[in-house]
């Protein structure tokens, strides 16, 4: 008789305990995380947002600098048109495809939303070249829900960490979703992001600098440079 294949158990997140001291931590060493994507309402967060697939911020900030001076509503933008929009982002990766999902989504703000983004993921997925990261982005940004955007820096924390393990973006945000506490919630995307865009970098972390080091899982440390 054929031995049964034993299932791999799905790896182990913290214990709530160990991710609270984490996020305490966290939080007071950014005691005020924000996206550093500029923007100046609901409506430009989206279209920066949607514009850093596949970009920096500090990219998409200089594409859109003066972008939004021009063109802060959806009827601004479609008045502008694709070219118009285009002319503005060509610094920006992908910049054709997003010029057109720039006024795409605008268009179907107004004739769907009555000019308004709207507040929910469901509605905010429907819009051409938003997807539930950018959603999860604006609705944590603009409206103040706790929800979770799992980017590259995240994915890498959480799995490098131990904090969330998961092979996707899918089975990490799941994760984080149990493991972070209630009243971290709220700041836990920008404090990941943040921490993996500055300390905890894909190539070379700087372990040496990061604070939650005794916590995180991750072998071998980075040494500092004079060690």
């Amino acid at each position: 008789m054929a031995e049964k294949k034993k299932r791999k158990s799905a790896p182990r997140r913290f214990p709530k305990a160990k991710a609270e001291e984490l996020f305490r931590i966290l939080a007071e060493d950014r005691p005020d995380p924000h996206t550093e994507l500029n923007f100046v309402n609901p409506y430009t967060l989206v279209v920066a947002v949607a514009l850093s697939a596949q970009a920096t911020d500090v990219g998409v900030n200089k594409a859109t600098k003066k972008l939004f001076e021009i063109a802060d509503t959806p009827e601004k933008m479609l008045a502008l048109g694709e070219e118009g929009v285009a002319d503005h982002i060509k610094t920006i990766g992908l910049w054709r495809n997003k010029a057109k999902n720039v006024i795409a989504l605008s268009d179907m703000l107004i004739k769907d939303f009555g000019g308004e983004v709207p507040k929910t993921r469901e509605e905010l997925v429907k819009l051409p070249g938003v997807g539930r990261k950018t959603a999860n982005v604006v609705l944590n940004e603009a409206f103040g829900q706790p929800t979770i955007a799992v980017d590259t820096h995240i994915f890498r924390v959480s799995n490098r960490t131990g904090l969330a393990p998961g092979k996707n973006p899918d089975q990490v945000e799941e994760q984080l979703e149990k493991v972070v506490p209630a009243e971290y919630k709220l700041g836990a995307h920008h404090w990941l992001i943040l921490h993996g865009r500055y300390c905890c970098l894909a190539r070379t972390p700087k372990c040496w600098l990061c604070p939650i080091i005794d916590l995180c899982k991750y072998k071998p440390k980075t040494p500092g440079p004079r060690d």
